[in-house]
C-alpha cells in the first residue's frame, strides 16, 4: 500500500493511509490477532461475521431494488 505525500504535508498522508488501512480491515486483523482464539470460538466467529455480510448483501440489493 502506498501514499504519496504531497506539499510536505504529512499529516494528511497519515490520515489517506490510516483510512485506506481501516477499509481494508487491517486494524481488524491486528485487533483479531492480539489474544489465541480458540477453534470453536473461531468458527463462531465466521459464522457470525458471514451472517453479517449476507444481511448487508440483502440490504444493498433491496435498496436497489425500489430505487
Amino acid at each position: 500500500m502506498e501514499v504519496q505525500v504531497q506539499d510536505n504535508n504529512v499529516e494528511k498522508a497519515l490520515k489517506i493511509l490510516k483510512r485506506k488501512l481501516t477499509k481494508e480491515g487491517i486494524f481488524r486483523q491486528l485487533k483479531d490477532r492480539r489474544w489465541a482464539e480458540k477453534p470453536s470460538d473461531q468458527k463462531r466467529r465466521k459464522e457470525r461475521q458471514a451472517k453479517r455480510r449476507l444481511r448487508r448483501q440483502m440490504a444493498r440489493t433491496r435498496a436497489k431494488a425500489s430505487s
